[in-house]
């Protein structure tokens, strides 16, 4: 078992670990990561997002790996901030006031909504357990969720004296299921249960926990099974449109990706494939 923070995983099943975050390509172009400290309900604290961002800042560019699956060990997905104390940034560079030390702290964790969107592969959440705070945030930023019938969404930086605006809480919640709604849930802080996260949108999918991980691991394979390219520039585009204030400039986007798309050798294979009624060979090209 390796220190380092990310030990490059090979497929056909091997694993990697640096004791906080677990990596396995469970399927070929499928990466399993699972936020690996299950003893503290896999709370957030520096060492486990360094070693989060280790693994997106390796695999964002990485054509073999086509799809992402993230994560919980044991029965929690993730708890939030560790209240026992969050760690030094690896980015400090000495002694600091508070608000410098929360700041980058802050700014640590929340980074991951920009890493996760740069990432061409989509991230399937497979929320196995309570998701609270700051993890409950993690989830939402990823690109689906699936969740176990048990698994639960706590809004819960309000019932510790903090706004439960934070980690991009504010701004995807809101485009997810509306501003009342999202207003009554982030101002009372109360728990989200399963069925009710499926019922307004939050979630794709609620299944019992021991088909968790594999309807989620199925989900890649499928998605991963489409062209390379062309689930890049849908991940990219969707996101990014999100941003776009009209119409008008949301479809000049996607005419210029349609463009593109068009000119690489994967449409070309793909339309063959369609005709010659076979699969497709997607080579990235």
């Amino acid at each position: 078992m390796s220190s380092n923070p990310l030990v490059t995983a090979e497929s056909g099943g091997t694993a990697a670990s640096n004791d906080l975050v677990y990596t396995e390509m469970a399927r070929p172009g499928v990466l399993l990561v699972r936020l690996d400290r299950p003893d503290a309900l896999n709370a957030m604290n520096a060492s486990l997002i360094e070693a989060l961002h280790a693994v997106l800042r390796r695999v964002r560019d990485d054509a073999d790996v086509r799809t992402i699956v993230l994560t919980g060990a044991g029965t929690t997905f993730c708890a939030g901030l560790d209240l026992r104390g969050y760690g030094t940034v690896p980015t400090s560079t000495g002694p600091e006031g508070r608000p410098q030390e929360g700041m980058r702290a802050t700014e640590h964790i929340a980074n991951l909504a920009d890493a996760l969107r740069r990432a061409r592969q989509p991230v399937i959440c497979a929320i196995n357990g309570p998701a609270a705070g700051g993890g409950m945030a993690l989830s939402l930023l990823c690109d689906i969720r699936l969740m176990s019938e048990s698994a639960t969404l706590h809004p819960s930086f309000i019932k510790r004296g903090l706004s439960n605006c934070d980690v991009g809480l504010s701004w995807i919640l809101p485009r997810a299921i509306g501003f009342s709604r999202s207003a009554e849930i982030l101002l009372t802080g109360r728990t989200i249960a399963a069925d009710e996260a499926h019922r307004v949108g939050l979630v794709s999918q609620v299944l019992p926990a021991e088909d968790l991980l594999s309807a989620a691991l199925d989900l890649a394979s499928t998605i991963g099974a489409n062209s390379p390219f062309g689930v890049w520039m849908t991940k990219q585009v969707m996101w990014d449109n999100l941003e776009t204030p009209g119409i008008r400039a949301a479809i000049d986007l996607e005419n210029r990706t349609q463009i593109l798309s068009v000119l690489t050798t994967d449409h070309r294979e793909a339309v063959s494939a369609f005709l010659e009624k076979r699969a497709p060979e997607y080579r990235n090209h």
